[in-house]
């Protein structure tokens, strides 16, 4: 097994296993290597230490039961390993800037540590092409007019570049933390493409909805997209590791080659932006792209 392979499998793990206190000791037995070989392999390939990435988890899943539960904040401090709900306060207040009461009562977009993933397709090297063209498929949404709250990257035309210009771990926190505000067809995570003439400008963020005022983090910004009939290019569910770039191809040129006069539409990327939907195991991958009736 590769080093990556078992930095993921420790990752994982750790996921699995928050509620009993992951530790160096638990993990290496987990996966089967030393303690020291498991510290330096992490360090090396998540880019932090272990305990730095476990810290930062247990902050994340507390965070998101104060969000989206009504138990006690002592009881929640316990169960993700704080000494006490003043403990927990503490490191809130350091990494949030208010205490967990007050950010139960007023929920914030906050840079929470997300569920790291560093093992990609791209390391497969015994990727099958297995996706099937034929399940291809073309529907059309409407989508009422909502705000969108992100960042829009000039230079990025996809989703590998516009992570060269941001920070992958910062901005993918504080639209997690917005999960229980996003808009419920434009859900967090919701990335895609804004058309400036024939250029793509990549977006990442979430949508909310028109009435949306809350804060906006730095680096952010939120633009009103108004209600569209979008095409909906679509894959079912597909094996994320040994398809995914196959199944992203396809549906990808066929969104951008498509011809939406042969069903009395034309393109609306004018006024409306390009959504991408991608969530292999559950959805599979969807290229959401805005038209209006032709006159």
């Amino acid at each position: 097994m590769r080093n990556i392979e078992v930095v993921q499998q420790m990752i994982d793990w750790i996921e699995e296993n928050m509620e009993e206190g992951p530790t160096l000791q638990k993990v290496s037995r987990a996966v089967g290597y030393s303690p020291w070989y498991c510290s330096c392999m992490f360090h090396d390939i998540a880019g932090m230490t272990m305990k730095s990435y476990v810290t930062g988890r247990r902050l994340a899943m507390a965070t998101e039961k104060i969000r989206d539960t009504e138990e006690r904040i002592l009881d929640i401090a316990i169960k993700y390993g704080f000494s006490s709900q003043e403990a927990l306060t503490r490191v809130f207040k350091e990494q949030y800037g208010c205490t967990p009461a007050a950010y139960r009562r007023d929920n914030r977009p906050v840079p929470m540590m997300v569920h790291k993933h560093v093992l990609f397709p791209e390391y497969d090297e015994k990727r099958v092409k297995t996706m099937e063209e034929t399940r291809l498929a073309v529907r059309v949404e409407h989508i009422p007019a909502h705000k969108y709250l992100g960042i829009w990257e000039e230079k990025a035309e996809n989703y590998g570049d516009f992570w060269n210009y941001h920070d992958c771990d910062e901005v993918c926190g504080f639209v997690t933390s917005m999960d229980k505000m996003a808009h419920p067809i434009v859900t967090a995570h919701t990335a895609g493409w804004k058309m400036q003439g024939d250029k793509k400008v990549y977006f990442y963020g979430t949508g909310v909805p028109l009435d949306y005022a809350g804060e906006i983090p730095t680096g952010f910004e939120i633009r009103e997209v108004p209600a569209s009939d979008y095409l909906v290019f679509s894959y079912p569910v597909f094996d994320f590791m040994s398809e995914n770039a196959d199944v992203m191809g396809a549906v990808e040129r066929l969104a951008f080659s498509y011809d939406p006069a042969g069903i009395g539409y034309e393109w609306n990327d004018e006024d409306c932006q390009i959504y991408q939907r991608h969530y292999p195991e559950k959805l599979g991958y969807q290229v959401v792209r805005p038209v209006r009736k032709m006159k």
